[in-house]
């Protein structure tokens, strides 16, 4: 007797989207002997153990195994490690981050709350007495001490598990010492709130005060015996949670860090090196305005290094700023219409490129990922972002085959991960002196498919596209069109990765031509591309339907029968194209929306449609729950689906509410399914699987398909 294969989506459930097995999380060390990652037993193992390759050798090893650790007792994870990893949309278990020390010989990691140090190079792990949980532990630049929080404390321990004590303690319950709040987390792409010295005698210390920051409950109405979670949320317009910056000796004495806090509140970035003093970026609250600072450690006074001022937003970049080893400022910056890197005063990348972010840098060089400039991009570079070497005599790629690239790097040892749109997952070749010498295996399990797309452009703008038809069609019958986009800033959804696709592939088997589509807003071409959405996010709408009736053209889609499918971001832009284009669009999905944005977040809402109180005609016009985010031009009213999970700290349950309160009150039919105990990721199987079969369910009646 056979066993029935799992359909596509309970595998894409069970594996995470195919990510689990894979490696990820690199480190190299500086001599280019070891490379360190996490990667998990098999493509449906969530625990991930904590591995070292020697590149000498090509031999790997396991430095940490969770399991052996936990004596195979199931992981037990605090509120605070749970809201980071939510933070983070962290998906696995086991070891899911880890740090080490500059010589890479020690990492440190919290398991189910409990502190562990691994020798790397002898491959033993060991547990340090540590009062719980802990979260977020980082050895010493000279692998002598562990710093680590608990309970809203900074504390070390020596490690061989001696002397552990607390360097800073909260004064209230709405204090912390050493985390990220929620908007830096969540928007910054700064998770962490403490930093080493070089010398390892002291670090730099966030205090962190959510005093200012009103309070939300988040229940489980399928649970009515469980008490409501009140957890801090700062809603567009209100207050943020106050920030300060100490720096900390290992005797406890602190010193705060002083720059005008009341003019730039946001700490988005800390760097502190053996190359300069500590740098910090902090910005404006309205992200207009934002300095670079270097600190004097012995004091806390700083210096302005560099000021950036721009009449839309500022963006934050991944890795920068920074010293340079000779101690020039390494930073990205928006000049003359293009996304430069910038060493020192000197812009060494022009309109050819588009630099997304700083991977390392060295004496010799820049390492970072970019995409095509403006004016270079088009059909053959579309959804391309590769791994370049920068430095005063030029530019060279790394990365070679079309595709998706990162890289870590470490002295001449340089790790590629390459994601390709005819290769399932991603290959991971250790470089040296940037010829391969070694690959990581991946353990992920194999799709069993492969997208049909085609990459393109859309429309008079050129929108980024994607275009997919079912993998058994070979006529010219005009298909239902499903649109899955993201459509909003920072997710570009429009990759030449395969794994990227594979959603929208199995749509596609389900008899509809899928069209993703990258419009005005989303990352990738140019700063006055993704600027173009200031004040107004319906511009993404519209880009929607230039690309459709473009595409249309040129692939058999039958433009009277279009749905639209998406989640945040993207559930937002499927609930206004049914309810403001209804001539356009016949059903629409909105997964988790933002129905209105004076409930999300200040970092991000603020940076594109302002304070509320300033700029209230574009919140007005950007909502789906004001009478004029309901109104739409005469004609009939198109089912909508809405979903939401109950437990969403993020984008709360009530932007769903209200838009079915606001629907019901207009007279307009839809449907709302509730995910009770789900957050803004989906990482329940049942949950996941069903979802998918429920959309397509959705989609078929909606559109008047069979559904056989």
């Amino acid at each position: 007797m056979t066993t029935e294969p799992h359909s596509f989506p309970r595998r894409h459930a069970r594996t995470q989207r195919f990510t689990l097995g894979a490696p990820r999380s690199f480190t190299v060390a500086p001599d280019g002997s070891r490379v360190v990652f996490l990667r998990s037993g098999s493509g449906t193992d969530r625990a991930n153990s904590l591995w070292v390759l020697d590149t000498e050798e090509g031999a790997e090893r396991v430095a940490a195994d969770p399991r052996a650790l936990l004596g195979g007792a199931s992981e037990d994870l605090s509120p605070e490690e749970r809201a980071r990893r939510e933070r983070s949309r962290e998906g696995g278990a086991g070891i899911v981050g880890y740090a080490t020390d500059t010589a890479v010989e020690l990492a440190s990691f919290a398991l189910s709350g409990r502190l562990f140090a691994a020798e790397l190079r002898a491959g033993t792990a060991r547990e340090l007495p540590a009062p719980g949980p802990v979260i977020d532990p980082r050895p010493s630049p000279d692998g002598r001490h562990v710093a680590y929080v608990a309970q809203g404390a900074l504390r070390v321990v020596g490690t061989e598990g001696e002397d552990d004590r607390a360097l800073a303690e909260p004064e209230s319950e709405n204090v912390s010492y050493g985390l990220a709040e929620f908007v830096a987390a969540e928007e910054m792409g700064r998770s962490r709130g403490f930093w080493w010295a070089p010398e390892s005698d002291r670090l730099l210390m966030a205090r962190v005060d959510d005093t200012p920051v009103g309070r939300w409950w988040i229940a489980d109405p399928a649970h009515p015996e469980r008490e409501p979670q009140r957890v801090p949320y700062p809603a567009a317009g209100t207050g943020n949670a106050e920030v300060r910056l100490f720096v900390i000796g290992l005797d406890g004495l602190r010193t705060e860090v002083a720059w005008d806090r009341a003019r730039y509140p946001y700490l988005a970035h800390v760097h502190w090196s053996a190359a300069g003093a500590p740098l910090l970026l902090v910005q404006a609250r309205d992200q207009r305005s934002q300095l670079i600072l270097a600190v004097d450690p012995d004091t806390g006074a700083t210096r302005m290094v560099h000021a950036d001022e721009d009449r839309t937003w500022l963006d934050l970049f991944p890795g920068v700023p920074c010293w340079s080893p000779s101690g020039q400022l390494v930073r990205i910056a928006d000049e003359g219409g293009a996304r430069v890197l910038a060493v020192g005063e000197r812009p060494l990348t022009g309109a050819q490129l588009h630099v997304r972010a700083v991977l390392d840098v060295s004496a010799h060089d820049v390492l970072i990922s970019a995409s095509a400039g403006a004016e270079a991009a088009g059909d053959a570079e579309t959804g391309q972002v590769h791994v370049y070497r920068v430095n005063e005599l030029g530019v060279e790629r790394v990365s070679q085959e079309p595709g998706v690239h990162g890289a870590v790097r470490a002295g001449d040892v340089t790790v590629l991960v390459s994601a390709t749109l005819n290769r399932p997952g991603s290959r991971v070749q250790v470089l040296r002196d940037g010829k391969p010498t070694r690959t990581v295996p991946s353990y992920a399990e194999d799709p069993g498919m492969s997208p049909r797309v085609t990459l393109t452009e859309g429309g008079a703008r050129r929108v980024p596209c994607a275009v997919l038809m079912p993998r058994d069609y070979d006529g010219d019958t005009p298909l239902p069109v499903l649109m899955d986009p993201y459509g909003g800033p920072h997710g570009q959804r429009v990759v030449a990765a395969h794994n990227a696709h594979l959603t929208s592939q199995w749509f596609a088997d389900q008899g509809f031509a899928v069209v993703v589509a990258d419009g005005r807003g989303t990352p990738g071409r140019s700063p006055a591309w993704e600027k173009a959405i200031h004040h107004d996010f319906t511009l993404s709408l519209d880009d929607q339907v230039d690309a459709l009736e473009d595409l249309a053209k040129r692939h058999p889609l039958d433009l009277s029968r279009v749905a639209i499918r998406g989640w945040s971001f993207g559930g937002w832009l499927a609930g206004l194209a049914v309810l403001r284009r209804p001539d356009v669009f016949h059903a629409g999905i909105a997964g988790a929306p933002v129905t209105d944005w004076s409930l999300y977040d200040t970092h991000y809402t603020e940076r594109y449609l302002g304070m509320p109180a300033e700029h209230p005609e574009s919140y007005a016009k950007s909502s789906l729950v004001t009478a004029e985010g309901l109104s739409s031009p005469a004609g009939p009213h198109r089912p909508l689906m809405i979903v939401h999970g109950l437990a969403d700290d993020n984008v709360v349950v009530a932007h769903a509410l209200r838009l079915s309160s606001a629907l019901l009150a207009a007279g307009r039919p839809h449907e709302v399914l509730p995910l009770s105990g789900v957050t803004h990721i989906t990482p329940q199987e049942q949950v996941a699987e069903n979802l998918l079969l429920l959309q397509v369910d959705f989609l078929k009646r909606s559109l008047g398909l069979t559904t056989a």
